[in-house]
């Protein structure tokens, strides 16, 4: 057997469920009076799942928390099975895990479970985003007045919008604090929950429908300053500043300069 092809054995039967090799495989390898070649591979394959394994764990630890040891593995091995790892990095491997749960389980017991799962992927996009600076308030403190009606922002790389339906982020916080687990529920009315990186640290917070409203306006549908104020009413101009300086003070934005 040529040595690459001997690899792409070795590939495959990694890669395959089954613990046992083919005979072809087996007979290129050379036990010992202490470890069968069989025994030998079944060691290495048995390593390359639990380290699989160990990073779905640790990209996902609430859901991890939420359905224990067992139901866990289960879980990863089958999307496993549906999604092999496909990139050398392992930062990748649970990119899918949401959308697979969605099909995995039923809709009652997938929508929960598959909102903590986008909240958890959430953080790890957020902390691995691209550096871009925030604008600030020193900066717009600068901008001239006649400049303030076309203001154009956009969120930076590292913002992750979510929309949450049950009480995703009690549980995600539960699990973080290592609290007691608090029962997933549904909510009265859909929150939006936004997840950031602040330098080398992520932070979240939960946003009431007219401010992710006022935000996505801006920094998604491209209403400038003037048309956001136009969208508020009465209050506008009070509102419309109070919550650009809470997103300026958060570092959520970078100003869009239109050409």
């Amino acid at each position: 057997m040529r040595l690459n092809d001997w690899q792409a054995e070795v590939q495959a039967y990694l890669l395959s469920p089954d613990a046992q090799p083919n005979q072809a495989l087996q007979a290129s390898l050379l036990g010992s009076a202490a470890l069968t070649a069989q025994q030998g591979l079944a060691i290495y394959h048995n390593a390359y799942r639990a380290r699989l394994l160990e990073a779905l764990r640790g990209d996902y630890p609430a859901v991890h928390g939420w359905l224990g040891d067992e139901e866990f593995d289960a879980l990863a091995l089958a999307y496993l099975s549906a999604h092999p790892s496909q990139h050398y990095s392992l930062r990748w491997l649970g990119a899918q895990l949401a959308d697979f749960i969605d099909g995995y389980l039923v809709p009652a017991q997938a929508e929960p479970l598959s909102e903590l799962a986008r909240l958890e992927w959430g953080f790890t996009l957020a902390f691995d985003a691209a550096e871009v600076s925030a604008l600030t308030v020193a900066q717009m403190a600068e901008l001239a007045a006649e400049d303030w009606p076309t203001l154009q922002v956009r969120l930076l790389p590292s913002v992750q919008w979510l929309t949450c339906r049950h009480n995703t982020v009690a549980i995600w916080r539960a699990c973080k604090e290592q609290g007691e687990f608090p029962g997933s529920q549904p909510l009265a009315a859909v929150e939006t929950c936004l997840v950031w990186r602040d330098q080398l640290i992520t932070r979240y917070r939960s946003l009431a429908i007219d401010e992710a409203t006022a935000l996505q306006g801006m920094a998604a549908h491209g209403w400038n300053f003037a048309e956001l104020c136009g969208e508020l009413g009465e209050q506008a101009p009070l509102q419309a500043v109070t919550w650009l300086r809470l997103w300026l003070s958060d570092g959520l934005l970078k100003r869009h300069l239109v050409s």
